[in-house]
């Protein structure tokens, strides 16, 4: 396949880009992840500007990458929580590459933030590119990549 040849206006990795691709809206779903549900804990723990935050948050919920759920506390005015939906619990496995990723190639020498386990055996979990037919852990030599039907030719 000659790569060059197709357009890339359509292509699902540049579409998902223009949606999450930005630093902090990941860092966004990072947090969601690992549980930060409220507006002041974003913003206290990424560090970013409220208004940074508010439009981060709100491009988000938009894309159904989050969703709201109200809480109040006493004697406050009701707020609202943000959690991940399905479509961004979607996004985990990508967090996880990040962070192997990051480990590997640019890791900070006292040694990694959090120590991903499996609950049931203990051992760390990565992040892999499987077959559907389970034949395991895939390298890019193992796959043969082709046109798909929404492949455009460039022009």
């Amino acid at each position: 396949m000659d790569w060059l040849a197709f357009s890339t206006e359509n292509c699902s990795v540049q579409r998902t880009l223009d949606l999450v691709g930005e630093k902090w809206t990941l860092l966004i779903v990072r947090d969601a992840a690992n549980g930060v549900r409220r507006f002041d804990d974003f913003r206290r723990h990424i560090g970013l500007s409220e208004a940074v935050l508010s439009d981060r948050l709100r491009k988000l919920t938009e894309a159904g990458i989050l969703t709201t759920v109200p809480y109040r506390e006493p004697g406050s005015r009701s707020r609202n929580e943000y959690r991940l939906t399905r479509k961004g619990w979607d996004l985990w496995p990508v967090l996880v590459a990040l962070r192997q990723w990051g480990e590997t190639h640019n890791p900070d020498p006292a040694g990694p933030v959090l120590d991903m386990r499996h609950s049931a055996c203990g051992r760390p979990v990565r992040a892999v590119v499987a077959c559907t037919g389970e034949h395991g852990a895939l390298t890019p030599r193992d796959v043969t990549v082709e046109p798909g039907p929404g492949a455009r030719p460039l022009t």
